[in-house]
């Protein structure tokens, strides 16, 4: 780092001096200590150590697009639209709009399409509302969800087969009622 003097002067070199004079020879390194997780935090998915957004408490996160972001943790409020592999909404958090996902852990609030490629977890306190597919339902005693509910969420759904058979689900008439066979 260089010192400019205060008049356009030649700059002379900083030597770097520590805060806490001691010798370094006296202390002895230490590896870096290991990051412990809270006993609250969930455990997620092998390896969903790539990309991670934590929307925090009291943050409001409006009108996005959210792209290539391994796990979403939302604390505050988001209304966005998703197409990630872990969501975590905390007990305060709510998510409003539209995601696809692998897994869902949902303590707090959903509300809009939802769509669960693998495995849908509704705590206690969790709430969700909307359209939703999901390949694996979890609800915990007490948690709620309602709208206009699907399960097969995964690869198969999409392509408009049927989870369990694999085939193009059919119309059939039955009592002048129509349903799928």
């Amino acid at each position: 780092m260089a010192v400019q003097t205060p008049f356009f002067g030649k700059r002379e070199p900083e030597s770097f001096q520590p805060r806490h004079a001691s010798a370094p020879a006296a202390m002895p390194t230490q590896p870096p200590q290991s990051v412990t997780t809270p006993a609250h935090a969930s455990a997620t998915a092998p390896g969903s150590a790539g990309s991670k957004l934590t929307v925090g408490p009291n943050i409001k996160l409006k009108g996005v697009e959210i792209t290539d972001c391994d796990t979403l943790v939302v604390e505050g409020t988001v209304e966005a639209t998703m197409d990630s592999r872990v969501i975590q909404i905390s007990e305060e958090g709510a998510f409003r709009g539209s995601a696809e996902i692998d897994i869902a852990e949902i303590r707090g609030s959903f509300n809009g399409t939802l769509t669960v490629r693998q495995k849908l977890v509704i705590f206690s306190t969790g709430k969700v509302s909307g359209t939703i597919r999901y390949g694996k339902l979890v609800v915990e005693e007490g948690g709620q969800l309602s709208g206009e509910i699907e399960v097969g969420a995964g690869p198969r759904a999409k392509a408009g087969l049927d989870a369990a058979t694999g085939h193009k689900p059919r119309m059939v008439e039955t009592l002048g009622a129509t349903a799928a066979a």
